[in-house]
């Protein structure tokens, strides 16, 4: 979830209407943190390149839901987890008319009841970004060439990253992790998103 990410959509145009479906929900709720509009047109190309499900964790009102709906091709199913049951209701209404969505209340980690993944948002939960949130574990949750996504970070500009003064170890998690090839990509000047895939089991770890 991004500050202010709903804000951010006030001067975009030419968004899918099921992106404004859900934008208007999060304004009717007043739910500031949808995912900025960089970050969804980033899940909207990923979508596309699914095969059979994609998960993500930290549904809000279904903005970036609604995106990677957009993108996603037919006979996809998504999986999405809300810990606030109000949101979680409202993020179903937004996808009221589309089976193949399913939003489901609770903490992050019913997302591995509906894995293996082709594509995995992680963004409310599962992330490791804070002490109480223990990372997801990729090689479970991803299938052998599938993707994980975690956004909300300021672009690195040393290596290592740091964060606050210090090492960003959450970043390093994902940046090292063994069983995957991970990339961070720079999406606006205080932006980024890591993007990794799961390294297939021919493949040497």
């Amino acid at each position: 979830m991004s500050i202010s990410g709903t804000d951010a959509y006030d001067k975009e145009v030419h968004l899918p209407p099921l992106v404004e479906r859900a934008l208007s929900a999060a304004r009717a709720h007043g739910f500031p943190y949808s995912c900025r509009p960089e970050q969804g047109r980033l899940l909207h190309a990923l979508a596309g390149g699914a095969r059979h499900s994609i998960g993500e964790t930290g549904t809000g009102c279904g903005v970036g839901l609604a995106w990677l709906a957009s993108g996603g091709g037919e006979g996809v199913r998504l999986i999405s987890i809300e810990r606030d049951p109000e949101r979680a209701r409202t993020a179903a209404e937004v996808f009221a008319d589309r089976p193949e969505v399913e939003i489901l209340t609770g903490d992050w980690s019913r997302i591995t009841e509906h894995g293996p993944y082709d594509l995995l948002v992680l963004d409310g939960g599962g992330t490791g970004k804070t002490p109480t949130d223990a990372p997801a574990d990729p090689a479970r949750l991803l299938t052998p060439g599938g993707t994980v996504v975690i956004d909300d970070f300021t672009p690195a500009t040393e290596w290592p990253p740091l964060h606050e003064g210090t090492v960003d170890r959450p970043r390093l998690y994902w940046l090292e992790h063994p069983a995957l090839n991970t990339i961070e990509i720079p999406l606006a000047d205080d932006l980024a998103t890591l993007v990794g895939t799961r390294i297939w089991e021919t493949e040497s770890l």
